[in-house]
């Protein structure tokens, strides 16, 4: 396309003469010039714009990452709900190993940690304890303590100070006093609840307080509970060293608040279908923010002209990929087989009521939409699936009953379903394959050793003499899939690799541009400022030239007015 930028050469010098203004002539020379710059300059813009665009795009990528990795487990995504019948005595937390059922607890008694006070004390906390250099031993939990050292004079103070801080004793038991308005008896507090963690003082050196000094006040106990009636009553208790147990129950979570033998408190575990339903807007929300972030970018207005990333090849991987992952099953995921009841109920978004809003018309369009009532009717129906679809972290699941899939290696072994064949002759397994690869054999059990499957470990159970086939599904949940693809588009480019994600090895690309575009703007502004030094100093001659010439012609003129 032509550009007036070359239009120097049209430039009409006929006139010149003395009095004429070189200076304004060539300072539009060089403004004609310049527009070679400013085209530069533009030009740089627009790549600069484009990388501008790239950085904007992988922050949001970045903070969607973010966003999901809060939900990429099955109980950040799974919520429990329990209900006690008394929140005095019993409350409970429950994450999505917990099943919806309903228990009840009996409360015999709550943990409680050691105390010991001494029946003498001290008037003064800077009273000085001891009038020699002494040591001062304990047994907490069977394990034997002296702290040596303690020098003459130490205050009350200066003791609870020492117990407090000494690597020896800190965290096992805690100092203080109790003023009983006269005297400050010193305290002893066991760090942990439970029987075992009794507390005995062996020696107390030559502190004004003897051993015999200390009194029990609160004995170390463990707390007592029954689940749902076991065990019997004259059969003893379910006993932990702290009123906080996460063992007993599957799931749950139990905080005990206080004790009532002969009184049972019920927990009551419900799914709480609203949060999970708010987890799943979250997880659209998110992917939709990239979704019309793109759409900004990339639109194409009602003239037909397109964006200045409209058609970029980098954007349009970055789209795709993340609209594979929500328009394709889940990877490793089985479709539900009704006849056999195996596979997986819900398998892709669609079953839940996500799609994508296909009407160009529309407000939403290109963007995930939620059919909360086919979303609700799938909770009802089976939250567990619906949560694993989201959130399931990468993990084996063998789909035969003669294998199971024990373990894989996370970040090598990939999603999918896998094809597993094992030979047994009934004493060893004499051939193995996964997805038709030689696995590694040891004992009853093999690894994948090549491709995808590297790392992933299964045992034959049935070890009868046969040949046994089946499929091992290695699943990995949508918020995963997109974690892991979010991960790949935002790599950061590696100037020694030269790999990266698309949009960081285009920055990098446009960034060579760029300073490609800026060795030509400072060769070009080189070129016209030499170009203006020659003008300027050819115009100088010209007008020194012009000069000389207007003086003879006014001599001229001067001689010929004599000789008339």
């Amino acid at each position: 396309m032509a550009d007036s930028t070359y239009t120097s050469g049209l430039i009409n010098f006929a006139g010149l003469g003395n009095g004429t203004d070189f200076s304004t002539l060539i300072d539009g020379l060089i403004s004609i010039e310049q527009n070679r710059v400013t085209r530069l300059e533009n030009w740089r813009l627009s790549w600069e714009t484009k990388n501008e665009y790239f950085q904007d795009l992988n922050t949001k990528m970045l903070e969607l990452k973010s966003t999901l990795e809060g939900l990429d487990s099955m109980n950040e995504f799974m919520t429990k709900a329990v209900a006690s019948s008394n929140t005095n005595l019993l409350i409970a937390t429950a994450n999505s190993d917990a099943q919806q059922a309903s228990h009840s607890i009996e409360i015999g008694q709550l943990a409680t940690n050691d105390v010991l006070v001494t029946a003498s004390g001290a008037n003064a906390m800077d009273a000085s304890i001891t009038s020699a250099d002494t040591s001062f031993t304990f047994t907490y939990g069977g394990e034997s303590i002296t702290i040596d050292n303690i020098a003459a004079g130490t205050t009350l103070e200066g003791f609870i100070n020492i117990i407090n801080n000494h690597s020896d004793s800190r965290g096992k038991i805690v100092a203080s006093t109790i003023f009983d308005g006269s005297v400050y008896h010193l305290q002893l507090t066991g760090a942990d609840q439970g029987s075992d963690n009794q507390i005995v003082i062996s020696n107390a050196g030559s502190l004004i307080f003897g051993a015999g000094d200390f009194t029990e006040t609160q004995d170390a106990q463990n707390a007592q509970i029954r689940v749902n009636g076991f065990p019997a009553s004259n059969a003893g208790w379910i006993e932990r060293p702290s009123n906080v147990m996460d063992d007993v129950i599957s799931g749950l979570t139990l905080n005990l608040k206080d004790a009532e033998p002969g009184t049972t408190v019920s927990l009551t575990v419900t799914t709480d279908t609203d949060a999970i339903a708010e987890n799943v807007t979250k997880f659209v929300s998110a992917v939709n923010v990239i979704r019309a972030q793109i759409q900004a970018i990339t639109k194409v207005d009602e003239d037909g002209e397109g964006s200045v990333l409209t058609g970029n090849y980098g954007i349009d991987i970055v789209s795709q990929n993340l609209k594979n992952i929500t328009a394709e099953m889940g990877a490793g995921f089985i479709p539900w087989d009704e006849d056999t009841l195996t596979g997986d109920k819900y398998s892709a978004l669609s079953q839940l009521g996500i799609m994508t809003d296909a009407e160009e018309a529309s407000t939403t369009y290109g963007m995930l939409t939620i059919d909360y009532d086919k979303l609700y009717e799938a909770l009802e129906a089976d939250p567990n699936a619906v949560a694993e679809l989201f959130s399931t972290e990468i993990s084996a699941e063998s789909q035969s009953p003669n294998f199971t899939a024990l373990s894989l290696i996370d970040g090598t072994t990939k999603s999918g379903v896998y094809d597993v064949e094992i030979v047994s002759d009934g004493t060893q397994i004499t051939s193995a394959t996964i997805n038709g690869e030689p696995a590694t054999i040891s004992g009853w059990e093999i690894t994948g050793t090549t491709g995808d499957a590297t790392g992933m470990a299964i045992r034959l159970d049935n070890t009868g003499a046969g040949t046994y086939s089946g499929e091992v599904a290695v699943k990995l949940g949508k918020t995963g899939e997109m974690i892991d693809e979010l991960t790949a588009l935002t790599k950061p480019f590696n100037e020694f690799t030269f790999e990266g994600g698309p949009l960081a090895v285009l920055q990098n690309n446009y960034k060579d541009i760029m300073d490609s575009i800026d060795s030509k703007i400072a060769f070009e502004e080189s070129r016209i400022e030499k170009m203006e030094k020659n003008l300027r100093l050819k115009f100088a001659r010209l007008d020194a030239l012009l000069g000389q010439y207007d003086l003879r012609q006014g001599q001229l003129s001067a001689a010929l007015a004599q000789l008339e």
